[in-house]
């Protein structure tokens, strides 16, 4: 408790001139970053709970298929946010024109990366699946590879639009992206209502509007990145060209980031495997579970924007003295918005299951695991998301990428094939496993913290 309490504490007080974000610009901040992940955790609802009509078989084979299909979105991610991190230093430092070299560079990876996997997708993806879940039913497989060979095509729409949404959050104007992503949702809610309700399409009525939503916000977003009157914006000939010097300074935060969250994504992807062994019901449970889970966590994930952001440009400024005190602040500030959220979250989801076509057993088990999630997210999550992500942005990626593989590749996967199946607590297993893991994960980014070490690493 000591531990947790020495972060907290506010710490030495800067001067009014050292306060380079104020309170009304982390709201300004915060609150769209909310309202947009709170869109896409919305529509996520509403896919689950659309497609939970077509029946469990497509419930089951569209979460089995969107555990392999998130690994590469967080490869976007991982190029995205480290370029950001970049970014943000360049934009602290007030280098205008590194910053949009770097800003121009992560298009460059992102659309160059994107269409490698997308054709390394569409060529062995079925091979994939059928490698990886060889027990499943064919039904559910049917309409794994139905999923999966349509949200493939999205895969350069993804990148992009997370390339230029990482630039326009890193000036800090997430109201953009926020409105953006309420276009790009609009078309995928409405797409769903058609591709499940009027063409009765399953798996192929919510993969559809998913890409062509993801195109939609693209195009919007890339033209936007265009604008010359932002701090920084992307250059024709610049993206198209690439910079190796600057790739390499991307890089340098993106592999490590990417091999994090990949690592990440691939030990669910062996958990998936073994949930898919616990049955039809515990699969459906999982998958329907984990949309909740993804909207009761969205308020560490807006928090973790703000820290690359805020501590990103103190660090470019070489404030490491601002950057100390807006780690402490904004970790109070996360504890407090995600313990409101979780809180609001839990007392949502019984009210929302009615709305599923899903069994009653399947239901009862999405309460327990949605139960035990919220009370880590609310809790302990703070200190292993958020504060993880302000290390990230002060360039000590090497120390946040190992703590992670140690925690999610080694921790979350031991305690899971224990707790799920030697014990036999199946999905119940899975959602404990993962409570153990962001202890864990907390517990090394508090000491890493106090120890000032992240204070030596150098970006730009």
């Amino acid at each position: 408790m000591n531990l947790f309490q020495k972060l907290i504490e506010p710490g030495k007080q800067l001067d009014d001139r050292q306060k380079v974000f104020t309170d009304a610009m982390l709201k300004a901040m915060i609150v769209p970053l909310v309202i947009e992940q709170l869109l896409q955790m919305v529509v996520g609802l509403a896919d689950t709970m659309m497609v939970s009509y077509a029946g469990e078989t497509v419930v089951a084979g569209v979460g089995l298929d969107t555990m392999i299909y998130t690994i590469f979105i967080y490869l976007f991610t991982a190029i995205s946010a480290g370029g950001s991190v970049v970014v943000a230093q360049y934009i602290g430092s007030r280098n205008r024109g590194h910053g949009n070299l770097a800003a121009s560079q992560i298009f460059h990876l992102a659309g160059f990366v994107s269409l490698v996997c997308m054709g390394l997708m569409l060529i062995f993806g079925s091979a994939l699946l059928e490698l990886m879940y060889p027990a499943t039913e064919p039904e559910t497989m049917a309409a794994c590879k139905t999923y999966m060979w349509i949200v493939t095509l999205s895969f350069p729409a993804n990148a992009i639009y997370n390339a230029g949404a990482a630039l326009y959050r890193t000036m800090g104007r997430t109201s953009v992206t926020m409105r953006v992503s309420l276009v790009a949702n609009l078309v995928n809610v409405a797409g769903n209502a058609i591709g499940i309700f009027v063409l009765h399409a399953g798996a192929a009525g919510v993969a559809w509007p998913t890409t062509l939503s993801w195109y939609t916000a693209a195009i919007v977003m890339t033209a936007l990145c265009f604008n010359e009157k932002q701090e920084v914006h992307i250059e024709l000939k610049k993206m198209l060209k690439p910079d190796l010097v600057m790739i390499r300074r991307i890089l340098g935060i993106a592999i490590p980031n990417s091999v994090e969250n990949t690592l990440f994504q691939a030990a669910k992807v062996a958990l998936g495997i073994l949930v898919a062994t616990f049955g039809t019901s515990q699969i459906a449970a999982n998958s329907t579970g984990q949309t909740f889970w993804s909207l009761a966590a969205c308020m560490g994930t807006s928090m973790s924007t703000v820290f690359i952001t805020v501590i990103g440009q103190c660090v470019g400024a070489k404030d490491q003295e601002a950057a100390e005190w807006y780690m402490r602040k904004l970790t109070r500030l996360s504890i407090v918005l995600a313990a409101l959220w979780n809180a609001a979250v839990m007392v949502l989801t019984p009210m929302l299951l009615p709305l599923y076509d899903l069994s009653s057993e399947t239901k009862r088990l999405i309460l327990i695991i949605v139960a035990i999630h919220n009370l880590f997210s609310a809790t302990i999550q703070p200190f292993a998301m958020p504060l993880s992500a302000g290390l990230r942005a002060a360039g000590d990626v090497q120390f946040t990428m190992w703590a992670s593989i140690f925690c999610t590749v080694v921790c979350r996967t031991l305690f899971s094939f224990l707790l799920a199946s030697w014990l036999g607590l199946g999905v119940i297993g899975i959602a404990l496993a993962m409570a153990l893991d962001w202890c864990i994960k907390a517990g090394l980014d508090i000491w890493r913290f106090r120890s000032g070490k992240w204070k030596n690493r150098h970006v730009i």
